[in-house]
């Protein structure tokens, strides 16, 4: 399908998303015709997703773990998490033509991991202060969220704090996977955002996870690769109803959807993989980081009962296919070059 007619059965099946039933055999369907999956089906995932991410987010427990059971065929062994009784929000105005414009990008390959992060964030421009406090209600759902941000606000963390750890501690390790990318130790500014408008719990969540994302990665088991930023977007879902991750998870499903060959379903098994795992796994915002990033990573997950994430594909298998692609132009540039120069030599043989 060409790109309006996309858009147009995208606007479509947000009016009517696929309640977890459907959902969840919608998913059974896609997962079990391979490379080769209804397109109308993933479409109409993809929008329920959007739909829950934007107008419903008390539904995101509900849905990610309808679509779980639906492409895994084992249902999540959590306890569940159920949405309100109360309609969806109205979508404001403007969303969807900015939120069709992240996806167009995205598709014309122009968003890097940075790039990606900031559009989806400015997305939030649109939400109301009914949303924002749906969103806080619903977090409250989440073991240990209202616990954590019952405690103070997190302070600023520091290099130099986290070189002071002992080699082979998972402070050392933060700190040296931000020097060695040059990674931010927040990755937005959070005063420039405005974390602290936020109502409770949201501006204590969105502020920890400024600084413990990356903390999340180690402990957790998820590579810095672009794969696994789409992992853990759906552990951190799991494990608080994290807006952000299902904004951009929804983002990642509209352009899987007219995906070609294997790739839509590395996506969803990445999504669904990562969401088990964080629905199965304890609450991580209730850890006291700076109290234990002098310990081994080993050593914490056995404290915390926290299991290391089994990626069902190659961490890196977004990097080597592009390495790939990039070879294969060169080569492809190599040959036409010299047909060009072969050309020309026999050109001027005929001359």
């Amino acid at each position: 399908m060409d790109r309006e007619e996309m858009k147009s059965k995208f606007l479509e099946a947000l009016d009517a998303p696929l309640q977890p039933d459907a959902l969840k055999a919608a998913a059974s369907r896609c997962a079990g015709s391979g490379n080769i999956s209804d397109k109308t089906d993933r479409l109409a995932i993809a929008a329920t997703l959007a739909h829950v991410a934007f107008l419903e987010q008390d539904g995101i427990a509900e849905t990610y773990d309808a679509l779980a059971a639906g492409w895994t065929g084992t249902a999540v062994d959590a306890a569940p998490i159920h949405s309100f009784d109360r309609p969806p929000e109205p979508s404001p105005k403007g969303l969807w033509d900015a939120y069709w414009q992240v996806v167009e990008d995205g598709k014309a390959g122009k968003l890097d991991a940075l790039s990606i992060t900031a559009r989806t964030a400015e997305l939030g421009k649109f939400m109301t202060p009914q949303t924002l406090d749906r969103i806080a209600e619903y977090a409250s759902r989440f073991e240990g969220v209202d616990e954590a941000a019952a405690g103070p606000m997190p302070e600023l963390i520091t290099l130099e704090t986290l070189a002071a750890c002992p080699k082979g501690s998972l402070g050392r390790q933060f700190h040296d996977l931000i020097v060695d990318n040059k990674f931010d130790l927040e990755v937005l500014d959070r005063d420039a955002i405005g974390l602290s408008d936020l109502p409770q719990p949201l501006a204590y969540l969105n502020t920890r996870m400024l600084q413990a994302h990356d903390l999340w990665h180690i402990t957790g088991g998820y590579e810095t690769t672009a794969l696994h930023e789409i992992a853990i977007s759906a552990f951190q879902m799991a494990q608080f109803g994290h807006n952000y991750s299902a904004q951009f998870l929804s983002i990642t499903a509209v352009i899987g959807a007219d995906a070609p060959g294997p790739a839509y379903k590395i996506l969803m098994d990445t999504i669904t993989s990562a969401w088990k795992h964080g629905r199965h796994s304890p609450a991580l915002i209730l850890i006291p980081w700076e109290d234990v990033w002098h310990q081994p990573v080993e050593t914490l997950r056995d404290i915390y009962g926290l299991e290391a994430y089994k990626s069902p594909h190659p961490a890196a298998l977004i990097e080597r296919g592009q390495a790939m692609s990039q070879k294969l132009q060169n080569i492809r540039g190599f040959f036409q070059s010299l047909g060009r120069g072969l050309s020309q030599v026999f050109q001027g043989k005929a001359a």
